[in-house]
Order: C-alpha cells, then structure tokens, then sequence
C-alpha cells in the first residue's frame, strides 16, 4: 500500500475548488517536489494533505501505520513566530509533544532525541541560544530538527530554502538528502526553485486546477520544458 494515496481529489476553502482530479501516490522513500504556478495552492495541498483543511472531494488513503499526528511539518519561514523566548533547544523538544500521550512530560528518551536531531543538523551547538537571535539558516535548521522530531517516516517542507543564500541552501539540500536517503524518510517539498530542487527528487507533482502531473523528473522536465526555460531566461540562452 503507498504511504499517501490521492484519489479523485478536490481541494479548496469553503467548498470553493481551486485544484481538482488529483490523483496520485507517494510511497515511502519517495523524495517529492511539489510545483505549480504562484497562487495555484501549494500550501492547500499540503495542509489537505496533513488533516488541517477538509477535502472538497475524494479522499486522501493513508498508510495504517502513519498516523497525520507523526508526520513531521515544516510551515513557510514567514508563517513562524521568531521572537518568542525560547532556547533552539526548547524549540526542538516541541517537536516531540506528538510523542507524549497522556505523558505530562518530556521523558529522557523526548530529550535524547532531540539532541539526536540536532547533532544530525549540525546545531547541537547552537542548543542554549535562544532561537531568536539565529540567523536564518540557523533557524531553518532548527525548524527541520523540530519537524524530524515528530516522525521516522513523512517530513512536508512549505518553501524551506526561501530567504537562504546559496552556501546556505546547499547544506540544507545535503541534509535533506541524507535525511531521505540514510534514514529513510519520506519528503514532500513545495518548492519554487525548480531547477536546483529537481536533481534531488525522484518524483514531482505539478499542481494545475485541471491537470495534475505526477512523474519522475525526467518525464517532467520533458514535458514542461517549454515552461522552465521560459521562468529560467539565463539557462535558455546558454542552450540557444
């Protein structure tokens, strides 16, 4: 059974559809990069996707042991509140509440973790600086640790490498990898960045309000070729 199974689905607010005849599959270890026009509803699929908005219509099949609460979720840097008080520490431990159960507290293994998640991202040093006073690269490694705090099988990225310079997007892209790769789990990414995101995938799903893509990259590239030489004018004059 695949991980995430789309079916006839229909996606919106208040009944308005704004995609619809999304049929689809993500399996586990598939690395996914989700694309489509500015405005198309990219992050309507994802929180659709996660249980935070309803389906307008069909449904979404998941796998039995992949319960929405597990699923790791990093939202739009722009979305997340950066001044609150917190150590990056504290901030990574938040990912592990899913965790708890009727557990009133963090547990030793909750604490362990995280250090865990952190060492991998390359901030344990960074654990009693309060989050606010990180710079952005180091806060998006922050929210990445946060968000594999909450699960081993499906992390969902919402413009993660926006407002990064390239050293930057270049070390959170070998970090996605070996997170996908090394662990094993599964990664959905809404990205703009078509071409630099594209190598790293084995799959993309082009949002459209009829017609829904569903590939490997080659296909993709093959059947939008017009479209990314058309948003990359520097890449289409070097193949002219």
């Amino acid at each position: 059974m695949p991980l995430i199974e789309y079916k006839n689905l229909s996606i919106g607010y208040e009944n308005k559809i704004i995609i619809k005849n999304i049929n689809l599959e993500i399996n586990d270890g598939d690395y996914v990069c989700v694309f489509g026009d500015n405005g198309i509803g990219k992050t309507t699929f994802l929180k659709t996707t996660l249980g935070l908005i309803p389906p307008v219509k069909g449904v979404i099949k998941t796998d039995t042991f992949l319960n929405k609460k597990m699923i790791g979720y990093l939202p739009q840097q722009s979305k997340i509140k950066s001044g609150f008080p917190a150590s990056s520490f504290e901030v990574v431990l938040s990912g592990c509440l899913s965790r708890l159960g009727f557990f009133p507290f963090y547990r030793q293994k909750e604490k362990n973790l995280a250090r865990e998640n952190m060492k991998l991202l390359g901030v344990q040093n960074l654990a009693n600086r309060p989050y606010r006073e990180l710079s952005g690269g180091q806060q998006q490694r922050i929210l990445l640790a946060r968000a594999l705090c909450a699960t081993d099988r499906l992390l969902i990225l919402d413009e993660p490498f926006t407002g990064l310079d390239q050293h930057t997007t270049t070390a959170l892209h070998e970090v996605l990898d070996k997170i996908n790769k090394e662990l094993g789990v599964t990664i959905m990414v809404v990205s703009h960045f078509m071409e630099d995101i594209v190598s790293h995938a084995n799959k993309v799903v082009h949002l459209d309000k009829e017609n829904v893509f569903c590939g490997t990259p080659e296909e993709y590239e093959k059947e939008f070729n017009f479209n990314i030489l058309k948003l990359h004018p520097i890449k289409a004059k070097e193949e002219e």
